[in-house]
């Protein structure tokens, strides 16, 4: 009897212990990017035609911000902010691609230097997944769209993007396999860091529904009854082709059981409206800094720490997506970072303005932000102000719209409202105050 009685208190304590040991595993991270993808361009956003199923499913899951932005519309500075939870300006990443001049041209209108030249700029800021390993034990997966290099520079441990430039290697290269062929290598890391019993955050960021516009037949057969635009049909029909691997890979943790302590984010990295007769985009969406481009949804899925809601009111922004996540696993951010904790009802009250800042596509200078500077935008309540960098665009006249009443930012209220102008000007000069 006394062997029964220590018997069955050796395996209490192991069950305690085993509960208490759960309890204090670090959450998953999943990481969902989409790539020039319209704000709107989601049937629980509205969309009347394009089906979004998986992503609707999600939406209603989560802690859903249907206004949230991103500060850069153009894809490489925007990344660059996601993992590291710095504006453009702070993390020096200013634009996709160097001046194509020879480095060191005294031709040259300004300052050149080769690709990997730019790559110090992610070797200085901080990192998600560098921080995550180092402060909790975390192991990384990249997928997908990644400029930054090899895939190590970012901190992750395994990723698929080489980043060598004599082999291809520019915006992630065998990385952008991932969605369009498969979901494999997500599979093999995720039941490798199970079965080490390891926390881990994944970045899937696939080119989707990003150009080229390539679906599958049955489902360009689909969006082709509903437009008379090829385009536009191929368009719609690569929005669904992404919702379909984001269901993929949500049935995935599903499977695996490891929804219940599996945060994933999904935001997009910046709009697109694509054109009627041709699969680019159009003038005031990608690289603008109208609504356009700059917004997009953002959701946040931790079952048992968060309600879900949607949440049509308040502001979200991409900066807030790395101290959310060190918040939801007990690290500190860093004090550079200006983004808020998303899951904090009290700082999502408290916060009324976000800021942004539009950049060139080519980066004008090493370590001078504003050499490459075409707009700033900050949004407060309803009210959207526009501030053109003289220098760069002197032709341009200040914008003020109100995008609650005006989403498509037709109606340029500057000359009624010099009040809220001045304003919103000196909240723009205390938060970057250029030359």
């Amino acid at each position: 009897m006394h062997f029964y009685h220590c018997f069955r208190a050796l395996l209490l304590a192991a069950v305690v212990c085993s509960w208490a040991a759960a309890a204090d595993t670090p959450p998953n991270i999943v990481l969902i990017l989409s790539d020039d993808q319209g704000w709107g361009d989601y049937s629980f956003m509205g969309h009347k035609s394009i089906q979004t199923p998986n992503l609707d499913r999600l939406a209603h899951q989560s802690l859903t911000y249907t206004r949230g932005y991103v500060p850069d519309s153009l894809c490489r500075p925007s990344l660059a902010t996601i993992i590291s939870g710095l504006y453009a300006h702070q993390h020096g990443v200013v634009g996709n691609d160097p001046p194509k001049t020879a480095k060191g041209d005294p031709s040259a209108p300004y300052q050149t230097g080769t690709r990997n030249d730019y790559l110090q700029h992610i070797d200085k800021m901080p990192k998600l997944p560098e921080i995550l390993k180092r402060e909790k034990g975390y192991v990384s997966l990249q997928t997908g769209k990644w400029w930054e290099g090899n895939f190590s520079r970012g901190g992750f441990d395994q990723g698929m993007t080489h980043g060598d430039i004599t082999r291809g290697g520019r915006h992630g290269d065998e990385g952008l396999k991932i969605g369009r062929t498969g979901l494999k290598p997500i599979y093999d890391f995720v039941r490798e860091a199970k079965a080490d019993n390891k926390p881990f955050f994944l970045w899937y960021a696939p080119i989707m529904p990003h150009t080229p516009h390539t679906p599958p037949e049955r489902l360009l057969a689909k969006y082709s009854d509903k437009t008379k635009s090829l385009p536009i049909a191929k368009y719609w029909a690569m929005c669904e082709w992404f919702d379909e691997t984001c269901g993929q890979l949500l049935d995935f943790l599903d499977e695996e059981k490891l929804s219940d302590n599996t945060i994933v984010i999904y935001i997009c990295d910046n709009g697109w409206i694509n054109l009627e007769n041709e699969s680019k985009y159009a003038p005031r969406s990608k690289r603008s800094q109208y609504e356009g481009g700059t917004r997009t949804p953002i959701m946040i899925r931790w079952p048992g720490h968060m309600s879900p809601q949607m949440n049509t009111t308040q502001l979200a922004s991409s900066i807030d997506i790395v101290p959310t996540v060190l918040a939801a696993v007990g690290i500190e951010k860093l004090p550079e970072m200006e983004g808020i904790n998303l899951l904090d009802a009290k700082a999502v009250d408290a916060r009324d303005t976000i800021y942004g800042e539009i950049l060139e596509h080519d980066i004008r200078a090493m370590d001078d932000p504003a050499k490459s500077l075409m707009f700033r935008w900050v949004i407060e309540g309803p009210w959207k102000l526009i501030v053109p960098y003289a220098p760069n665009e002197p032709n341009v006249k200040i914008e003020l719209f109100n995008v609650e009443k005006d989403p498509t930012e037709e109606n340029n209220l500057a000359a009624q409202q010099p009040e809220v102008v001045k304003r919103l000007q000196a909240k723009l000069d205390a938060w970057w105050a250029v030359p």
